[in-house]
């Protein structure tokens, strides 16, 4: 069964450049895990510093693992820096899924 993982984090709209390369590293080292299938970020067009997030994880113990790395670790060191704050992230457990 893979998991989803969608919500937002917000981040200063000042400060959303600054933090830019930050999300890129989280986004590349992440997508290099194993039983990571998708992991993207995405900034709400109509609400500056909003920033969309989408995951899918093979299972929860890729999803566990992930929760273990060192770039997840520095990632969340970073918020603070940055202003990163009211995280809302939701988990799905997917039993089947078809195109539409």
């Amino acid at each position: 069964m893979s998991l989803i993982i969608a919500g937002t984090i917000r981040v200063p709209p000042e400060r959303l450049d600054a933090f830019r390369p930050h999300m890129i590293a989280m986004l590349e080292a992440s997508r290099a895990e194993d039983g990571c299938l998708v992991y993207s970020y995405a900034e709400d067009v109509a609400e500056p510093g909003l920033i969309r997030v989408f995951e899918v994880w093979r299972d929860q113990a890729a999803l566990d693992a992930h929760f273990q790395t060192p770039h997840l670790a520095a990632w969340r060191a970073a918020w603070p820096e940055f202003g990163v704050s009211d995280r809302r992230l939701i988990a799905y457990e997917v039993a089947s899924e078809r195109a539409v």
